[in-house]
């Protein structure tokens, strides 16, 4: 008998901001294959018996590439097993749920999806950033800094121009490329903040110009894992920082 693959959002990094639903999937699975910002915390839950799998999925640097995961999931679950792909943030906000699920279908594989938080969600509400807002942000774009290969991703110059607000994931490493492009398109006066390790130990919001978040990426100040939001939200944000807890 075959068993199933259930794809599973852990959220941003707060073993508490995983579903209800996640969380009984984890404590039910046989087998735990999860990635490197899935907080350790959630692992404890597992049955006694589970096996569990690092991932890896580092920038630059995978512990298992892709096509060894997938041939991983589909071992397990043609053993009958019940797995669960336990990912940080959301299995299809760019965490490649989509091809895990296409690759197991295609093999006779069933595979349900548990969706999480994503890390930008989490970003926008810690860092008072509102994504969609009568206020100054009444559209926004989420896109990836970087794409396959670790290339840059030519639409951010298009999409700065195209959205009150832009948030940018997986963005850090190539910080002063990107900062540099919106400080063209948008001005380099233009708000924004950076919220890095996101709901994890040693978390850090960094508010202020793109020029200034620039000049803080370079100092060290933030890195991977970060999420960059530029425009509209973080002018709301300015606004409920100040009435909330002062000018700063």
């Amino acid at each position: 008998m075959k068993g199933k693959v259930v794809l599973v959002g852990a959220g941003p990094g707060d073993p508490g901001l995983i579903t209800v639903k996640g969380l009984r999937e984890v404590r039910r699975a046989h087998v735990i294959v999860y990635d490197r910002l899935v907080p350790r915390e959630l692992l404890k839950e597992a049955r006694p018996d589970a096996e569990l799998v690092y991932a890896g999925k580092e920038p630059g640097m995978h512990h298992m590439d892709q096509e060894e995961i997938n041939r991983l999931l589909l071992d397990r679950a043609l053993g009958g097993m019940h797995v669960v792909r336990l990912k940080g943030g959301d299995p299809l906000v760019f965490g490649r749920g989509e091809e895990e699920c296409l690759y197991l279908a295609a093999r006779g594989v069933r595979c349900e999806i548990v969706p999480g938080i994503p890390s930008y969600i989490y970003a926008s509400t810690r860092s008072l950033a509102p994504l969609g807002s009568r206020l100054g942000s009444h559209s926004y774009t989420v896109t990836t800094g970087i794409l396959a290969g670790g290339k840059p991703n030519p639409a951010v110059t298009r999409l700065l121009a195209a959205s009150d607000t832009l948030v940018l994931l997986m963005a850090a490493g190539r910080a002063k490329e990107v900062l540099g492009t919106a400080s063209k398109v948008l001005g380099p006066n233009t708000l924004g903040v950076v919220v890095y390790r996101g709901a994890m130990p040693g978390e850090k919001v960094i508010y202020g110009t793109v020029e200034e978040l620039a000049q803080s990426h370079a100092r060290g100040e933030y890195g991977n894992p970060s999420v960059i939001i530029l425009g509209g939200a973080a002018k709301v944000a300015r606004r409920l920082q100040a009435a909330l807890h002062g000018p700063r």
